[in-house]
């Protein structure tokens, strides 16, 4: 099995980051692992900690419409170019943690991805140079709110809710091309969404030599890649789970958020 970097938090309120072992247990790290953190001889046993997102990244980049089943499912063409959007950070929850359904929306969708983790600064680089600037990958959902993404005609509210984007449940170095993407809702035997995630329009190499081109990549920054066709509403009460081939699972209950204070 790969090995699985983590990050997590003691009861006493210390955030680490560590290689998660098969026992669960986690040796921890000196450091953030792209910035070169080693292991130490502190080790942290099973129930003695929590599982956060695995990064904290500056920025998160998202790419819309990767997939060209997905941008037929929208009713649009591919983007000849890839398509960025913003997701702010304080929408990062960690596996097992709730989304929030915004009281201001009717739909709200999920939207399975794979997420890169850039582990150097990366500025005005060619593909290849982007290649060795993706330290990782790990799961993310991009979860939107639909209705207000129609409405407002541009992505920033419908996508940019606290608790919008669920990353992890921790980082490996390498995945599969033909790794399978999957979604599923509650106890459904059948994913609402299955592809490998070799069918993006714009592989990830491109999709960070583009992005660098517009704006500088730090370490722990995170792309999303896209999500295939299959999108659909959540409703309160549900359970979404998107698994990706040689990485894991992440999974997210929906709750309801509370009716935001007035004005």
């Amino acid at each position: 099995m790969a090995q699985r970097y983590v990050r997590i938090q003691t009861p006493e309120g210390r955030i680490y980051y560590g290689l998660l072992q098969l026992s669960r247990g986690v040796q921890l790290l000196d450091a953030p692992p792209w910035l070169k953190g080693q292991p130490t001889e502190r080790f942290l046993e099973p129930e003695t900690y929590r599982l956060l997102a695995p990064c904290v990244p500056s920025k998160i980049v998202a790419v819309g419409k990767n997939y060209a089943d997905h941008a037929a499912e929208m009713g649009t063409p591919v983007p000849k170019e890839p398509l960025l959007f913003l997701k702010p950070p304080t929408a990062v929850i960690a596996d097992g943690d709730e989304i929030a359904y915004p009281p201001q929306s009717e739909r709200v969708d999920y939207e399975g991805e794979l997420a890169l983790v850039i582990g150097e600064r990366c500025v005005d680089c060619t593909p290849e140079e982007a290649t060795g600037k993706i330290w990782g990958y790990t799961i993310a959902n991009d979860v939107t709110a639909r209705d207000l993404q129609k409405k407002d005609g541009q992505w920033t509210r419908g996508k940019g809710f606290d608790t919008f984007c669920p990353l992890g449940p921790w980082i490996v170095r390498e995945v599969s091309p033909g790794a399978g993407l999957q979604t599923f809702v509650n106890d459904a035997s059948e994913p609402v969404q299955s592809s490998i995630i070799d069918d993006m329009v714009f592989p990830p190499d491109v999709l960070v030599s583009y992005i660098s081109q517009v704006m500088t990549l730090l370490p722990g920054d995170v792309v999303l890649t896209g999500t295939p066709e299959g999108i659909g509403p959540l409703q309160v009460g549900d359970r979404v789970r998107v698994e990706i081939e040689g990485i894991g699972s992440l999974e997210n209950t929906v709750r309801q958020r509370l009716t935001p204070l007035a004005l």
